[in-house]
């Protein structure tokens, strides 16, 4: 029989199974894949924290979600149109959120007494009619991937790790997509061992040849590349983003790079990622804790590096004595905290945004310092870049969020440029004469005199300083004026940040202002209002401290403020303090990203029916 082929605009993809099915490794493939044909893509991949829970069990389902599109698109999607469930376990968690009429692909094979008892199943869903609202498409992957693979010397349990790849060629059928760069990578990624080389082309091809030739599947799907601004794109998570602007940054500054850091999730991947550009001058430490991760990087500071700690939640909070050290000694240091659900160890795999008061506030005395956040896995890179010309400048520590939905999440990135990217000016201090080590210039930035250089020795620690002369002092007057020079240095900041863009209409009746990986989610929802008669702005801020210095302007046009944030009202809690402006809030602290359709009914009530209707 025929097939038909379905133009689409835009699908939702969720791979789920086992924490042992390899579904982030057929998402990630299943995307590099999506990016090369030219769609617009956001990703979200979902996985739980344990090494290794219970096989078969609820809390072991791991998870990958992609959007892809022809049009440009900002958020991995509401509401999955296809789900892949590789065991009852994965249909049971996943089932909830699909879209109704939504098409179910399922591994039928893992459909046995005991997988259905581990997932809490009284009868079989495919038997009971509990389905009876979505498109079931049950496939025996396990049984057809041995089929496939029978005369292979391999063992039972190897045979069946290959059947996430059967999946995979089943969905590059369904959605017209090239297999020939999935077989490449198996190449490469077991290339020490054949047999294993040949079992997963095999699985895969297997895959797609089933969606081609039985009679279940009779619909083809085809989403036609996405019109993007002209250049060179490549798949970005927003960990392997960040680490690459950093690594452009030590290229625009002629610093070499040190990054001084200890493994957490979801921050670890930074420290994959760069301990792989040793040819550019990068030198990673993975130190044994948190302490010695930030300590060490202000060693390098101080010797004169681009100097970089990144952590997570806890990990942040270890960091904060040393913080202070940096604030102190007002050497150039960037903090990359890749935000999780807390407190304690909380939720390490799951996103939120709740440290945003500890990055603004949480250090013993007075130790103001910048704060910025990335707003999507891209953009990790600019600030990234960002966030290191403000430190290396501005003698400053810089902290940047960004989050674990952005880490581990991805899309596509414009390869920019290099002479299109900002410069960083590194002005070491060599001439002797004058020389005071707190001496400032019109922005209150102290020279940076690396050790070693003739004429320029002079003290450094966490002792207070006597001004200009860097000698340890007690002096009451002395203390409150350093303390007010290092305010209002990086206050000054302000000067060198842009100011707030405000999307929409200019001024009216509703403004919704938001800060990290929000901005997506709010983008499309303020789209989709508009298509519906309603009106609203956003402005997303991704300089937090300072704050643009036309915010004030910006929130005084407009009669209605809505915070939506993934924690209980950080920002909120900050606009009002300092602009004495009361906000309307929209909380979440569920461990996952806003989904568009809670901000856009948030922007529906808000507005009441009212604006422009």
């Amino acid at each position: 029989m025929a097939k038909v082929i379905q133009i689409v605009e835009d699908v939702t993809v969720r791979f789920a199974g086992d924490s042992g099915d390899g579904m982030q490794l057929t998402g990630s493939q299943f995307t590099d894949t999506t990016a090369v044909v030219g769609n617009d893509l956001s990703t979200l991949p979902d996985f739980p924290a344990e090494i290794r829970a219970p096989a078969g069990s609820l809390s072991g389902v791991s998870g990958f979600q992609l959007h892809f599109s022809s049009k440009d698109i900002q958020t991995p999607g509401d509401t999955p149109d296809v789900l892949v469930a590789m065991n009852p376990a994965a249909l049971k968690v996943n089932l909830k959120d699909l879209k109704p009429n939504a098409t179910i692909i399922i591994n039928s094979s893992a459909f046995d007494s005991k997988n259905l008892r581990l997932a809490n199943y009284e009868t079989n869903p495919l038997e009971d009619g509990s389905l009876s609202g979505y498109n079931v498409i049950p496939v025996p992957l396990t049984q057809l991937t041995m089929s496939a693979l029978e005369d292979l010397n391999l063992s039972t349990k190897e045979k069946e790790r290959c059947k996430n790849f059967f999946a995979l060629g089943l969905m590059y059928w369904m959605f017209n997509r090239p297999i020939d760069i999935t077989m490449r990578w198996i190449e490469t990624k077991f290339k020490n061992r054949p047999e294993l080389v040949e079992a997963n082309k095999r699985a895969l091809q297997a895959g797609y040849n089933y969606g081609d030739t039985t009679e279940i599947f009779t619909t083809r799907y085809e989403i036609k590349a996405a019109k993007l601004p002209k250049g060179i794109y490549r798949n970005i998570s927003g960990n392997e983003a960040t680490a690459l602007g950093f690594v452009t940054a030590s290229l625009k500054s002629g610093l070499k790079l040190f990054l001084g850091s200890y493994p957490i999730t979801p921050a670890s991947e930074i420290l994959q990622e760069l301990s792989k550009y040793k040819e550019y001058d990068v030198i990673t430490f993975q130190a044994e804790d948190e302490i010695s991760g930030i300590s060490a990087a202000i060693g390098a500071a101080f010797a004169g590096a681009l100097a970089i700690t990144t952590t997570s939640g806890p990990g942040f909070s270890l960091k904060t004595e040393a913080l202070g050290l940096a604030v102190m000694t007002e050497l150039p240091l960037v903090v990359v905290d890749v935000q999780r659900s807390g407190p304690s160890t909380g939720m390490p795999t799951k996103t939120e945004q709740a440290d945003l008061l500890q990055a603004m506030f949480g250090r013993h005395g007075e130790a103001p310092l910048v704060v910025l956040a990335a707003q999507s896995p891209a953009d990790c890179f600019y600030m990234a870049i960002e966030a290191s010309k403000i430190a290396i400048e501005h003698m400053t520590p810089v902290i940047l969020l960004t989050d674990g939905y952005l880490a581990f999440g991805s899309e596509p990135l414009r390869i920019p440029k290099f002479e299109e990217l900002p410069e960083i000016k590194v002005n070491f201090r060599t001439d002797p004469t004058n020389f005071y080590p707190y001496q400032r210039d019109e922005n209150l930035v102290r020279p940076w005199a690396i050790p070693g250089t003739p004429g320029l020795e002079h003290r450094i620690g966490g002792l207070e300083k006597r001004n200009i002369y860097g000698n340890i002092s007690y002096e009451p007057e002395n203390h409150e004026e350093m303390v007010r020079v290092r305010k209002q240095k990086v206050d000054n900041v302000q000067k060198v940040i842009p100011d707030l863009v405000v999307e929409g209409e200019q001024e009216g009746e509703l403004l919704v202002l938001s800060w990290g990986s929000t901005y997506g989610a709010i983008k499309e929802a303020i789209e989709n209002i508009k298509s519906k008669g309603y009106k609203a702005s956003q402005a997303h801020l991704r300089y937090i401290n300072p704050f643009p210095k036309n915010l004030g302007d910006v929130l005084n046009r407009f009669k209605k403020i809505l915070i939506p944030e993934l924690n209980m009202g950080h920002l909120a809690f900050i606009i009002r303090s300092k602009f004495l402006k009361d906000v309307i809030q929209l909380n979440k602290v569920q461990g996952r990203p806003f989904k568009v359709s809670e901000i856009e009914n948030k922007i529906i009530e808000v507005l009441g029916g009212k604006n422009g209707k």
